[in-house]
């Protein structure tokens, strides 16, 4: 057992949930189960993930999940191919995909065609600028993974700030929008963005570590990096991280007070921009424990005691590819 630190304890932004989070699930489970992407038993573990939010919000939360899944089970060479593929979507999402190409091609582009309809010019662009500074960070971390390597703090994060992708799925706020680039682009602004993006990943890797762990790939988690660096056991990394999760969190907060104006419509905007980011990492950190990606249905009990029974350790599969991927089900 180890204990898992409650991080988003002194978050302001409360839990809160779409009301109309069940009727466009149910939409968005429909269209990624046409695609026969998973096996029965995977999608059966992948649908326990209970992805939220709007439709356009639940497609994208489904494409960087099977991006990550088919990504992570591949060597850099065939990861900077998937992502070419990707980025050619992107750039073309009414032309259809060849004949024998990842399936990802034609999930992206149906999420793409369908989003762009409703999307504004800036949100789409700022979009497609974070999304594929995340798949470039995508094949960095799968040439981690080819050579075994463990990077220390200030590097690892480097890499994980980008390989989280937050920054880009933060565009679902931005997308009824026109956030000028003067305004997002703003060191202020980014600044904040960056310490959102920072929470949601120490977040993510303190939740997802069990899992990573049991599976051999927790090379590209920061408690390994904490551990690695400082010489830390997991606890003493566990604490470490809560104690820097605390510290951006102050940071974000002194900096909404430090923003500057653009005149009323664009500094309404901002203001809807930045509270839809700072619900996303309370959303974030609900998720890890309502779904059953990282606990199986043990979450709400872990939420509450903070006690997670530690995994037994797998040895990772090197013939895992993309075409037998199998996502994990980790109902106790």
């Amino acid at each position: 057992m180890f204990y898992l630190p409650n991080t988003m304890a002194n978050w302001p932004w409360p839990r809160r949930i779409n009301p109309f989070f069940e009727q466009v699930k149910v939409e968005a489970d429909e269209w990624f189960r046409s695609f026969n992407a998973l096996s029965p038993k995977s999608l059966k573990a992948f649908e326990k993930c209970d992805f939220e939010h709007l439709r356009i919000a639940c497609d994208l939360m489904i494409v960087y999940f099977v991006v990550d899944e088919y990504t992570d089970v591949e060597d850099a060479e065939r990861t900077a191919e998937i992502v070419n593929i990707i980025i050619d979507t992107l750039n073309n999402p009414y032309r259809s995909r060849p004949e024998g190409e990842s399936i990802l091609g034609e999930v992206i582009r149906q999420f793409w065609s369908r989003a762009i309809q409703s999307a504004s010019p800036t949100s789409q662009r700022h979009f497609l600028d974070d999304y594929i500074t995340y798949l470039r960070a995508v094949i960095v971390e799968a040439g981690d993974r080819d050579k075994n390597v463990t990077r220390d703090i200030q590097a690892y994060l480097s890499i994980r700030r980008r390989t989280v992708g937050a920054q880009s799925a933060f565009a679902i706020f931005e997308f009824d929008l026109n956030l000028v680039d003067e305004v997002y682009y703003h060191p202020a602004v980014t600044e904040l963005i960056d310490c959102v993006a920072e929470l949601v990943l120490i977040d993510n890797d303190l939740a997802s570590y069990n899992r990573e762990q049991g599976a051999g790939d927790e090379n590209h988690n920061l408690v390994t990096a904490i551990m690695f660096e400082l010489g830390l056991d997991r606890s003493g990394a566990m604490s470490w991280a809560a104690a820097y999760h605390a510290e951006i969190e102050a940071k974000f907060i002194n900096g909404l007070l430090k923003l500057p104006s653009w005149g009323a419509t664009l500094d309404a905007q901002i203001k809807q921009y930045l509270n839809g980011i700072a619900n996303w990492a309370r959303a974030n950190y609900c998720w890890s424990y309502e779904g059953q990606r990282y606990f199986g249905n043990r979450g709400r009990e872990i939420e509450k005691t903070r006690l997670v029974p530690l995994l037994s350790k797998a040895r990772r599969d090197p013939n895992m590819r993309e075409q037998n991927i199998v996502v994990a089900d980790l109902c106790l």
